[in-house]
């Protein structure tokens, strides 16, 4: 397991209980006791640990190595049922954004997401999870394809940020997203969207119109990154901690400015620790949410996206 600079007490006794319980199997002498003490220690350590991230620490969260991303959801909550579609029938098919067919009981949902990468490699085919517009193009073909046959639509939001090279500019990144932003606002059928880890700017935004949005308790959400911000504002990413506290950008200040709809609680330690219950939380939120909205008329539907997001950002004197 990879762990975070404020992870390293957690690990150095994770390593102390490691080391008892070998001491134990290989000598005659009883070890219980002690390591149910590491044990004790070890559990009060997550709690102190992670009952009190900081905005940035959040941001670290999200970008955590064992994190899972967009096909380990995929892979746990569709199992064998998932049917990848590729392309956006005009240019080419962008790796970086995953989408298609999958059931959960007996409901098939249009499933899209942006998907990172794991390894070097990984990474480099998936352009580091930023999709060109081609990406965003293909996730609004599969929606368009989802509403044609009334089928619910899932997003999971997982982006540094559109991807920004001159060739995305040419191929007109920025139409791309606000044409899904408008697309998805009037779309026919229930749209679910799910922060799982980063949610950054336009990128997010593309895939991000929800009639219901929740974010994972260890993400963030924002306009720029903490890094780009501090950029900007100080000519130096030396404070992106400050910046990260200025934006705002946690589930619980997103919540509380009534950006997304409802926060989801991770296992303790966060979803890198254990990736099988939030996995199972995950499908329980979508299953949820979709009975929320699966009885709702579709003009009904539309009329309540659109109030929701006409609303935002709306001040009363």
């Amino acid at each position: 397991m990879n762990y975070l600079d404020f992870e390293l007490p957690i690990k150095e006794l994770e390593d102390q209980l490691s080391e008892c319980k070998i001491l134990g199997e290989k000598s005659d002498v009883d070890m219980t006791d002690t390591c149910k003490k590491i044990q004790k220690k070890l559990n009060t350590a997550i709690k102190e640990v992670y009952g009190s991230l900081s905005p940035w620490q959040k941001v670290q969260m999200s970008r955590h190595p064992d994190r899972p991303y967009t096909l380990d959801y995929i892979n746990s909550i569709f199992k064998d049922s998932f049917i990848e579609l590729h392309g956006d029938r005009n240019f080419k098919d962008d790796k970086a954004m995953i989408g298609g067919l999958g059931k959960i009981d007996d409901q098939t949902f249009m499933f899209i997401g942006q998907q990172k990468g794991n390894n070097t490699k990984t990474r480099q085919y998936r352009n580091f999870g930023m999709s060109n517009p081609e990406g965003y193009r293909k996730a609004l073909r599969l929606m368009k394809k989802a509403e044609k046959f009334n089928i619910p639509v899932v997003t999971l939001i997982d982006t540094p940020g559109a991807y920004p090279g001159m060739e995305a500019e040419e191929r007109g990144q920025g139409e791309a997203i606000a044409r899904n932003i408008f697309e998805m606002t009037k779309l026919k059928v229930p749209i679910i969207v799910l922060i799982v880890g980063e949610g950054a700017s336009g990128g997010a935004l593309g895939i991000g119109v929800g009639d219901k949005v929740m974010m994972l308790e260890n993400t963030w959400y924002s306009v720029i990154s903490p890094e780009s911000c501090s950029s900007i504002l100080w000519r130096s990413w030396e404070y992106k901690e400050v910046a990260a506290s200025a934006l705002k950008l946690t589930a619980k200040d997103m919540k509380k400015m009534k950006l997304v709809d409802e926060i989801i609680k991770e296992p303790l330690g966060g979803a890198h620790r254990n990736r099988e219950k939030t996995f199972m939380i995950v499908r329980e939120a979508i299953l949820n949410t979709y009975n929320e909205f699966k009885n709702i008329s579709s003009s009904e539907l539309v009329k309540k996206r659109m109030n929701k997001y006409s609303n935002m950002g709306v001040y009363k004197s």
